[in-house]
């Protein structure tokens, strides 16, 4: 008798949203400056020809997330994403208890918008705070000031939606230990069950990274920020739980934690990524990716998107890539479960890297050292296969 196959695992949804009122020089994701109105409608029905041209790699499925990411999203009408959300309804099953996720740009938000997000079925929010000092801000390049954090924040509640994220950036243009704490103290006192805080990069292809911003903090005083705000988030009750992810008790961020468990996510949108896993026929999992120019993404979005099979050999790396980013690392188990490949491949790399104390293990569970946290790139480097 022929056994029964594993099931695959969890899915989630991206949906991309490329347009932004003006590109930060430091962002490297693919946005768009917008230039008139936003092409609400169209790209409504664009993502829908999108979901439909993918659908069938994922009937029968349960959608246990949705992430509305850009770009800004918000600057789409509430209305437009409650149409949205209802055709993705009626064609393939939410989950009961789905989390929902729409990332805002304090600086884009009309009064009273929140609550209408809340009704189009929106139970999250990820507010782009970044800092609550008005002249970092203006040099990162973005359009709000902390005021319009603070304002966006009360809309929020008074919507009913207790459950947000602030995004917050540290090792900035000029800015000393001191500065770095007040921006978590000003977080703290806002509410939120969530707090990603992450060092501000110089990334290939920005303006950043083309030209520096004079101030920069070198990387000693950079990892003593880190230090000093994790522990600043640590007694306000914020618990580290992945490199850059702080939350209260049960209020980890759902839909990245599927990534991180190397779970399965459907892309959609102007240079959305993908990743599915198919086991009936032999365990297969497959990358997708979209156009990431809007227009063209337009004008083909109907079409099946671009497909790449992920090899075997370069899996360990990917699972592993998504699993040490957390706290509680990995089980031996969840690694067979997620890539089909047994572990005992990876024991003599693991084992290698907790002997240089890099990694720890207990009960049959991996998980990065706090040392091995820091150098997470080196300790992963271990497992990328070298290309011909």
């Amino acid at each position: 008798m022929n056994a029964t196959p594993p099931a695959p695992p969890p899915l989630s949804l991206y949906v991309h949203f490329p347009w932004c009122v003006r590109k930060c020089p430091y962002c490297d994701f693919n946005s768009h400056t917008l230039h008139g109105e936003v092409p609400e409608s169209d790209y409504i029905a664009a993502l829908l020809g999108d979901f439909d041209a993918q659908r069938e790699a994922v009937q029968g499925r349960k959608i246990v997330s949705v992430f509305f990411g850009g770009g800004t999203p918000s600057l789409f009408t509430p209305q437009a994403l409650a149409r949205l959300l209802g055709e993705l309804r009626a064609r393939l099953e939410f989950a009961e208890d789905v989390e929902i996720t729409l990332e805002a740009n304090p600086g884009t938000i009309e009064h009273g918008r929140f609550a209408g997000y809340r009704a189009a079925g929106i139970n999250r929010v990820s507010l782009g705070a970044q800092s609550f000092n008005d002249e970092s801000l203006r040099q990162l390049g973005r359009i709000h000031a902390a005021a319009d954090t603070q304002r966006a924040v009360t809309e929020l509640k008074l919507a009913g939606i207790g459950n947000f994220n602030l995004d917050l950036m540290y090792a900035l243009p000029n800015q000393d230990l001191a500065a770095a704490l007040t921006d978590i103290d000003s977080a703290v006192r806002l509410g939120p069950t969530h707090i990603s805080h992450y060092e501000l990069t110089l990334e290939p292809g920005t303006v950043f990274g083309g030209r520096p911003p004079a101030g920069l903090p070198d990387g000693e005083r950079a990892f003593e920020m880190q230090l000093a705000c994790q522990q600043r988030l640590d007694e306000a009750g914020y618990a580290q739980y992945e490199v850059s992810g702080y939350a209260r008790t049960d209020r980890q961020c759902r839909h990245n934690l599927n990534y991180w468990h190397f779970g399965d996510y459907l892309g959609l949108g102007a240079g959305a990524h993908g990743k599915i896993t198919t086991i009936e026929d032999g365990f297969c999992i497959e990358r997708t990716w979209r156009e990431r120019e809007p227009r063209r993404y337009l004008g083909h979005s109907s079409g099946a998107p671009l497909r790449r099979v992920v090899p075997a050999e370069d899996l360990p790396f990917e699972f592993l890539m998504n699993a040490l980013r957390l706290r509680e690392g990995f089980e031996e188990g969840e690694f067979k479960q997620r890539t089909g490949l047994d572990a005992q491949a990876l024991i003599g790399s693991l084992e290698g890297l907790r002997a240089r104390k890099l990694l720890e293990k207990s009960h049959g569970n991996w998980r990065a050292s706090a040392l091995g946290f820091r150098f997470l790139n080196d300790v992963l480097g271990e497992f990328l296969v070298p290309q011909p």
